[in-house]
């Protein structure tokens, strides 16, 4: 079958195309084309104006739709990713909070079941902890986390690759090694609920730390030590050139003024954007039953407003913030499928509108919300408002 999608104004590797067609066929992108005359046999897409844009790919997120990922059953994982799809997330790497490694290894065994199916939107698995600083993990870590243990993760990732990132802190005893081996492995590692400073960042940075999660929440910046002033976690991943960021960009977890910060000292190719969201994400009616947790200002915070307890948005959300915040659409949009895809080492199928590429493909409004999508060649359910 192929699908040809009009009359909107495209965005490619190049830049914005005002006339063109994306022609689609199968699960690959057959053609981007300044041609917009309709084809004999083709089902024809008018995008009425509307962006096309590449599908974004998702990188961190707990949950959606009502469940979390931890649950670990093929269930909790297909409602999670399918409620993401509805918002952009064509592609996804579900994440784990810290847990026993039993859990994660039942994980590991939902997750390669999902991947190894045709066409599926589940590109590999994200482990956030165990192995994560106390001092900087919230609550939800309590009694979770734990050193790095060498014959834990090797044995774990011996048995396994659909594990493709690992977040962990690199200060902790054995961080060091466990980021050489898991470079070693082709699995990116993040610095995550860190209190290291740059003598620490850069000694990541080496062994293979090369990302930094949800960057400015779970680290410090710039303090103050009695009579003496000392650079944080935030100040020395901007000195380190080639370490890589993500925002969680819902306009609460960070203000505009920050957003636009870090997009002008990191940059687009350094820089992502990730919902880290939970599972009350695209769960509109879900019932919270933790006492401790409210909904509010469209984050979930606790209920006494000490702080925040985690996102609720989705990949669209994140993209209409950064525009708000003054960033223009097309790095917006790279930021949300380009880069994380690059981080993420698929950049070779996902993340851009040309040719060969997987059909990931969206038709935004111009309040960028989702109007249709494609995920691999797919159209995405719920999403067809079109037509």
């Amino acid at each position: 079958m192929l699908t040809q999608i009009i009359n909107g104004k495209i965005f490619t590797p190049q830049g914005w195309l005002d006339e063109g067609s994306v022609l689609i066929r199968d699960n690959k992108i057959l053609e981007v084309t300044n041609c917009d005359l309709a084809l004999i046999g083709a089902k024809l897409i008018d995008a009425k104006g509307m962006y096309i844009v590449p599908g974004y790919v998702c990188m961190h997120a707990h949950g959606g739709g009502g469940h979390d990922f931890n649950e670990c059953t093929e269930e909790a994982f297909r409602a999670a990713v399918k409620a993401h799809q509805k918002h952009g997330a064509t592609s996804i790497f579900p994440t784990l909070s810290s847990s026993p490694f039993s859990e994660i290894r039942k994980a590991v065994t939902v997750c390669e079941t999902l991947m190894n199916e045709k066409d599926s939107p589940v590109l590999g698995l994200h482990v956030e902890g165990p192995y994560l600083n106390p001092k900087r993990a919230g609550e939800q870590f309590a009694g979770k986390l734990k050193n790095p243990d060498k014959e834990e993760y090797t044995s774990l990732l011996e048995s396994t690759d659909c594990i493709k990132r690992w977040d962990a802190s690199p200060e902790l005893p054995g961080a060091l090694e466990f980021a050489r081996y898991l470079k070693s492995k082709g699995i990116l590692v993040a610095v995550s609920h860190t209190e290291s400073e740059y003598e620490g960042i850069k000694a990541a940075f080496e062994a293979g730390f090369t990302h930094t999660a949800h960057f400015y929440n779970g680290m410090p910046g710039f303090h103050k030590c009695r009579e003496y002033k000392y650079e944080g976690t935030v100040e020395s991943v901007y000195l380190t050139d080639g370490m890589t960021i993500e925002l969680i960009a819902d306009g609460i977890h960070l203000p505009a003024t920050i957003l636009r910060l870090a997009y002008k000292l990191k940059g687009v190719e350094k820089t992502c954007l990730v919902t880290d969201a939970l599972a009350y994400a695209a769960a509109d009616g879900m019932e919270i039953t933790d006492p401790n947790v409210i909904i509010e200002d469209g984050v979930c915070k606790m209920a006494d407003h000490s702080s925040l307890a985690g996102s609720i948005a989705t990949m669209d959300v994140l993209v209409r913030t950064m525009v708000k915040a003054g960033i223009p659409l097309a790095d917006a949009v790279r930021m949300a499928s380009e880069t994380p895809a690059r981080i993420m080492g698929v950049d070779d199928r996902k993340g851009a509108l040309q040719k060969d590429m997987d059909a990931d493909v969206l038709i935004l409004d111009r309040e960028l919300n989702i109007r249709a999508a494609w995920a691999m060649g797919r159209l995405v359910e719920d999403t067809n408002t079109l037509f």
